[in-house]
Order: structure tokens, then sequence, then C-alpha cells
């Protein structure tokens, strides 16, 4: 099995898949740690950075709870029938590293550098942030060609202006990626957008751009299958990237996030949601704002490493499954 590495202490291999869930160091599902980029198909990368939030922050500490929280996963996706750890080689990047802890603006420069390799690379990138900014970054890098599509589950549109005098905050990422033909607005879907507004800019931008807005009332009228077969008709076959904040599900289900709404997506909904746009062409996905200090139980953590494991099994299965279309 792909997952096999060698144990640093004995002289045989071992399945840490096999192992007590309990044991070793805790790396993204268990999967070894990369050393290199080498042999490598897929990374899972931490962004441990929560300087773009305009409220709690918490996220940075989101990549190491749901790296232990993932020590529940297993390998095989019982709803799809796949075990992504058999189609192709899935490796923990560990976390980009942040040369200045206190600039937004440097950290944005050392999250594109990460990934400019990590997609040189050819290799397809599964994150955890840190708060929703982190991803204006990462499209800069593997986006850098040509506009990709994006199915993004979340409370808010994140396509604000300036705030308090700065662009790059966690209500942004959207609208500059938009702005620099990073994201094309037409092959885009935003689902889940809710609560109270104090001025509609962002909605307006996603709007007045092309992008379609499901918001949470369109959604519980519509339901899962639905809102499924409009997502698929508005990325197609694109490259496409899935960003899933986790403050889109209700915070019955997720407490410990920055900018908590009521009146959110289930945790079993998102599933279905996610499960339903198998085939995509996806170039890769993230989740953000995981914010542990507001979540005693750990909930929160769990539930993002089991959206990072849906997302890692429907790359697996588009680009290295039996009916696998190369792209």
């Amino acid at each position: 099995m792909r997952h096999t590495k060698r144990d640093p202490v004995g002289a045989s291999d071992y399945d840490p898949m096999k192992e007590p869930r309990y044991t070793d160091i805790a790396t993204f599902m268990r999967a070894p740690l990369a050393r290199s980029l080498e042999d490598v198909d897929i990374g899972l990368i931490g962004v441990p950075t929560d300087l773009g939030v305009t409220n709690r922050p918490g996220a940075r500490h989101g990549p190491r709870e749901i790296r232990n929280a993932s020590s529940l996963m297993r390998t095989f996706n019982l709803a799809l029938g796949t075990n992504p750890y058999e189609l192709c080689r899935i490796a923990d990047l560990g976390d980009v590293r942040l040369s200045h802890r206190f600039d937004l603006e440097r950290q944005n420069a050392d999250i594109e550098a990460f990934y400019n390799k990590v997609h040189a690379a050819g290799i397809r990138p599964v994150s955890a942030g840190g708060d929703h900014s982190i991803t204006y970054p990462i499209f800069k890098a593997i986006a850098a060609g040509a506009p990709i599509g994006m199915v993004h589950v979340d409370a808010h549109t994140d396509t604000w202006g300036e705030f308090y005098g700065s662009k790059f905050t966690h209500g942004a990422p959207f609208r500059l990626a938009v702005e620099a033909g990073l994201l094309d607005p037409k092959r885009t879907i935003q689902i889940g957008i809710r609560g109270s507004q104090n001025f509609m800019d962002g909605i307006d931008f996603s709007l007045s751009h092309g992008m379609r807005v499901v918001f949470m009332d369109e959604f519980a009228a519509m339901g899962v299958e639905r809102v499924i077969a409009e997502a698929r008709r508005v990325v197609g076959d694109g490259l496409t990237y899935i960003s899933f904040d986790v403050d889109g599900l209700d915070p019955v289900y997720a407490p410990g996030t920055g900018t908590p709404e009521i009146g959110g997506i289930t945790t079993l909904e998102a599933q279905r949601l996610l499960r339903g746009l198998r085939g995509l062409n996806l170039i890769g996905g993230d989740v953000v704002e995981v914010a542990p200090p507001y979540d005693q139980t750990g909930n929160t953590a769990l539930v993002g490493a089991t959206i990072m494991f849906e997302i890692l099994t429907l790359i697996a299965d588009r680009h290295f499954g039996s009916d696998a279309v190369r792209a």
C-alpha cells in the first residue's frame, strides 16, 4: 500500500493507518510527513495564520488541531467507495513557514511562494487554514496560467472591499482573485450565504460579476441534490477549486470559528454536497476558519478534518482512479 513508511526505530516497514489512532506524531490523516516534494501526488498543507480576521482570532491554531483530529480518519471513503491512498501518493507537506508573523502582506508572499513550488512539482494541494485570506495567495500560485472556477461553501461571500485600511482580509480573497484574473466569476458558485449585513458591497460584487450565489434560504428550499446539479452546471469541466469555510455550517456543528452565523448547513448536507461533486476537474481545495479556542469539545477540528478527507477523496478519484481523466 502506498501509505506504508519505514519505522524510524524498527527495521521493518509498517502502515501507520493500521496502528492505534492515538499513536505516532500527528500528521494530516496519518499520512507520511514528506521530506521533499518528490513522489507526491496530493499534498496536505497547513497554513497557520489568522492575521486576516476582522473579528475573533484563533484560526492560526486550526492546522495543528485538524491534524490531531484527523488521526480518527481511516482510509476508505464508504460513501464514494474509494480508498484514495490506494490510488495515489498522499503526504503531509507540513505548514507554510511564515517569515513575518505580524505582516499580512508578507505572509501572503510566503504562502504564494510555497504554493508556487507545490504547483511546479505537479502536486494538487488540499489545505487547512488559517483564515480565509490564505486562499488568495494560493490562487496566485495555482491559477496564474488561467482563471479557475470555484465551489465555495461559506456564510459570507468574501468579496468585500478594503476593511480598515487593508484589502487582504479574510472577507476579500475572492474579490481580489477576480480582479487579478485568477478566478472566473461566471464559473463560481457560493453556497450557504446568510447573516445580517451592515452594507451590501460584497454581495453586490458577487452578483454583478456573475457569480451564482445560493443564499441559505434558497439552499433550504432547493435541497442538496438540486444545489449539486446547479454547482456542476456552473463550474462545468474546467479547472475548479473547492473552498470550504466551516462557518458555512450551522454553529451547532462547528462552533469553533471566528464569524459564526446561525441557520447554516448541516454536516450531513455538507458531505452529501461534496460527494455530489464527484468527477469535477479539481485543482485543489481548502478548509478554513477552524478556530479551536472557541470549541472545547474539539468537534470543529474533527469537522474540518472530515471535510478535508472528502475533498482529498474527490481529487484522488478524479485524477488517479480507474476512470481518471488526466488534466
